[in-house]
């Protein structure tokens, strides 16, 4: 999950390392560090917490180089401290090296190293590389590194650096992101394209087992046993720069809420036709007959996707008619998945890097299943890795807490249970126009809705004091009662628990009292009465009552103490506007409470690691 930056070239390394870091502060933010070569010799400096500590003490006694390497860290082996800051170095201090991903034998490996005398000065399991690469080397540091990679066991995405050969970066990977830019006399290294795209858009997805060397005229990738891969496509970035920047906004959540009607339309631009009642998403590759012969779908996800996995639960059952299951990856992946070749696997990944999610999807490929991922980012491991990819069309989305690729993963996931639907002959042509329809509305119906967000503030404000929030929702909203939870814990560190509405009464219902605020999602729709009735329980011992209703709902006023409504949309297509003011009120709570809303702590925004 931590974040890595490499350079090569003209310019000075050190500007362009800190403005990739910069931007790759959402992958980890407990350390950061810098490695240069100068005359020859390593110069590393590193500062716990935020980039910008870094920052501050470079601009005390500043460095130059045309080559480097940094890193931001999120914590796995060894607390946040200095001297577990990456970069690392051996001990002769000629080799320097940042990682992202975990060791598995990196125990048995430090031992064997100690027995030998060598000294460590950190508790990372990253250390033991370095110390092996040193032990390796002999005039070549990719042998030396390609020696290392063949006695570790894990996850790593590598940059690695040596004195003795200052005109190179050598980089590696293995079930953890490395992307290379392309420059013009120049070439960079990065764990994400958003740190590059202000110098490049030409870009190589490193796959896994590559190994490559990055000089500032040339690069050359191999695979583990030295041989040169000619063929690697570069491919060129759409994203702009200005994409992942704030544009005016205190914090990229806020931006990124706010974009949500236009994420959701060029998620379906061109692949929706209300008109004709049509669906047209040229990614996805099952044929009809295929289709047809599906007898069960498993969507697989984690934190914020798996929660969009469970409402597509309910529209690939109510749809198309097809048992469907949904699974934490990082659950599925050690249970006994009776999977067959009729199953099709659904994995939902935004970053399309998430290490759990990944391991699923080549289990589910091992059992001959068909696979789907949605993802956002083109390239990356998931979609590489997929028979079929649907991207999300979201642009870089950087705040940690996830907002329109949530929104983006929904629209995915509508247009293909809408279209199996149809292809298996359980939604006719006029049902279809009128779903798309509506679907087609919802950019336009959440822009109004955002035209009068100030309630959300005042909402917001009336309840920091609070330290406990209950959620409840039914049907395909029950997902979103999870979902608003999570973004309240995420950013306020606020407890708060979602759940299905009729269950509170067989525990949850023990919390309520006048101290507890609970959020209702009441909209119109088929258990619109049953949810009416869980709000007087709630509210007949205490509860506080923030209600998410329909517009035009006079029968929930007498009910509630707060309203706050949204546009009245089908009730399957209702997750897409209920979890926008959820949002909102976990942001504007967590702003109120002073909070680190774009980089909350103990999070990062990718997860590559178990």
């Amino acid at each position: 999950m931590c974040g890595i930056v490499g350079y090569i070239g003209k310019r000075n390394s050190v500007d362009v390392i800190f403005d990739g870091l910069r931007k790759l502060e959402y992958r980890g933010y407990d350390s950061s560090g810098i490695a240069v070569i100068v005359d020859k010799e390593l110069q590393v400096r590193k500062k716990v917490g935020r980039i910008y500590n870094l920052r501050s003490d470079i601009l005390k006694d500043p460095i130059t180089s045309n080559i480097g390497l940094g890193h931001t860290r999120w914590a796995t082996h060894g607390k946040p401290s200095e001297k577990n800051a990456h970069p690392h170095m051996d001990s002769t201090k000629s080799i320097v090296i940042v990682h992202n991903g975990i060791v598995e034998n990196y125990a048995k490996l430090r031992t064997e190293l100690l027995e030998c005398n060598q000294e460590f000065e950190s508790e990372t399991d990253t250390e033991v590389i370095v110390h092996l690469i040193k032990k390796n080397y002999s005039n070549s540091l990719f042998r030396a590194v390609q020696e290392t990679l063949s006695e570790i066991k894990g996850s790593y995405a590598l940059g690695i650096m040596c004195k003795y050969e200052p005109d190179k970066i050598v980089c590696a990977r293995r079930d953890a992101p490395l992307v290379i830019g392309i420059g013009q006399g120049e070439n960079f290294i990065a764990s994400d394209v958003t740190a590059l795209l202000h110098y490049t858009r030409n870009v190589v997805f490193l796959e896994d087992g590559d190994i490559a060397e990055i000089m500032a005229d040339k690069v050359i990738i191999r695979d583990i046993r030295s041989n040169i891969i000619k063929n690697r496509e570069i491919k060129s970035i759409l994203w702009n720069d200005a994409q992942s920047e704030k544009n005016g906004y205190k914090h990229f959540m806020l931006k990124e809420i706010l974009e949500q009607p236009r994420t959701i339309e060029e998620t379906f631009r061109g692949r929706i036709y209300p008109n004709e009642g049509r669906v047209y998403i040229k990614e996805f590759g099952l044929k009809d007959e295929d289709i047809k012969n599906i007898s069960n779908i498993y969507v697989v996800a984690c934190g914020t996707s798996y929660h969009a996995g469970l409402v597509s639960k309910f529209l690939f059952e109510n749809f198309a008619e097809i048992p469907t299951e949904v699974d934490i990856a990082s659950e599925f992946r050690y249970r006994n998945s009776v999977l067959s070749k009729k199953n099709l696997v659904i994995v939902i990944s935004q970053s399309g890097e998430t290490a759990d999610t990944l391991a699923a999807l080549k289990l589910a490929k091992s059992k001959d299943c068909w696979t789907l991922a949605i993802c956002n980012v083109v390239g990356s491991s998931i979609s590489r890795e997929a028979e079929n990819v649907i991207y999300t069309y979201c642009g870089p989305e950087i705040g940690v807490a996830s907002t329109k690729a949530f929104t983006s993963q929904l629209t995915v996931l509508y247009m293909l249970a809408f279209d199996l639907a149809n292809k298996r002959g359980k939604l006719g042509k006029e049902k279809l126009k009128e779903y798309l329809n509506e679907l087609w509305e919802i950019p336009l119906k959440i822009s109004g809705f955002l035209k009068n967000i100030k309630l959300l503030q005042d909402i917001a404000e009336v309840f920091i004091s609070k330290r406990n929030f209950l959620y409840l929702g039914r049907h395909v909203n029950y997902p979103i009662a999870l979902e608003g939870a999570l973004k309240l814990k995420e950013i306020s560190y606020i407890h708060a628990e979602g759940y299905a509405a009729g269950e509170m009464k067989h525990g949850p219902i023990a919390l309520i009292d006048e101290s507890m605020p609970i959020v209702a999602i009441v909209v119109k729709s088929g258990v619109y009465e049953k949810i009416i009735s869980n709000i007087e329980e709630a509210k007949s011992r205490g509860g506080t009552i923030i209600a998410l209703a329909s517009e035009y709902d006079e029968e929930i006023v007498a009910k509630s103490d707060y309203i706050i409504y949204v546009p009245k949309v089908n009730e399957f297509i209702s997750p897409l506007v209920t979890v926008i003011p959820l949002q909102l009120l976990a942001y504007y709570i967590a702003v109120f409470l002073g909070r680190d809303v774009d980089q909350p702590r103990n999070l990062a925004k990718s997860v590559t690691v178990e």
